[in-house]
């Protein structure tokens, strides 16, 4: 098939997109890469974080050919039936002929267009190391140590959260003390406040908490801030897009549908 500028095969864009995140390699919740199969050319692509009904209304409506997302379909322990909000979405999808591509922990990690070191350039705080547990060849956890002359309060970093996110973040824990390490890991990822804890940070974010997140980070006297489990992975899908588009001549867009949790 010859090339039209401003198209590129679906193929040839998979290829890509798991010869750059290395889908392979990790071990997920749910099938990264090409979820429902569409068109053979794509030359419009949606990306969004979650394909919700909304988003995918929205990919129909604009004449997309595939929508990107973070978070797919077909996780584990679900309900595998195709029947009630599953079946209306996949049918939109079917109906408008459109590739469906989900990547959850390849984008999560990724060292330039995950969500985490994007988190960390939205946030101001580029990521200096990593740890926590492995996914990948990579700890899941971004940190940055702050100026000595440029350590934050509680306050402060609500204030970023809040400015940059586009969202009020709640903090628990003990929100008197100096921040000079800040972590970070983005989503549902408030388990890893421990490990946070053990790479010496005074405060974590992630985007949930649990009624234990609060117990933990008050008794090891630290700064747990749930940020927002959509607000903090927004950033992975759009530096990845951006990345699509200025690699392949496509026209790609990001939708928001917005959620509280």
């Amino acid at each position: 098939m010859a090339h039209v500028p401003g198209t590129v095969s679906t193929r040839e864009l998979l290829g890509h997109l798991d010869d750059l995140l290395r889908p392979s390699v990790i071990k997920d919740y749910s099938p990264n890469g090409l979820q429902v199969e569409g068109k053979a050319v794509v030359s419009r692509i949606i990306c969004a974080v979650t394909a919700t009904q909304n988003v995918i209304d929205a990919a129909v409506a604009e004449g997309a050919d595939a929508l990107l997302v973070h978070h797919g379909y077909f996780w584990k322990g679900e309900d595998p039936r195709v029947i009630g909000i599953r079946r209306r979405r996949l049918a939109s999808l079917l109906g408008a002929d459109i590739n469906l591509l989900a990547y959850h922990l390849p984008l999560d990690v990724h060292p330039v267009y995950g969500n985490n070191v994007q988190l960390g350039e939205l946030l101001g705080w580029p990521v200096q190391g990593w740890g926590g547990e492995i996914v990948g060849s990579q700890g899941i956890i971004g940190w940055h140590d702050l100026a000595e002359e440029s350590a934050l309060d509680a306050v402060a970093v609500a204030e970023r959260l809040t400015e940059r996110l586009h969202r009020e973040p709640l903090l628990v824990g003990d929100l008197s003390r100096p921040i000079r390490r800040i972590a970070w890991c983005s989503g549902g990822a408030q388990d890893f406040l421990q490990d946070a804890i053990d790479l010496g940070a005074d405060c974590y974010i992630s985007g949930e908490i649990s009624e234990r997140t609060t117990h933990l980070a008050r008794e090891a006297g630290v700064v747990y801030a749930a940020a927002g489990h959509h607000a903090t992975e927004r950033c992975g899908v759009q530096a990845l897009g951006r990345h699509l588009a200025e690699t392949f001549g496509i026209e790609v867009t990001f939708v928001d549908d917005p959620n509280p949790v």
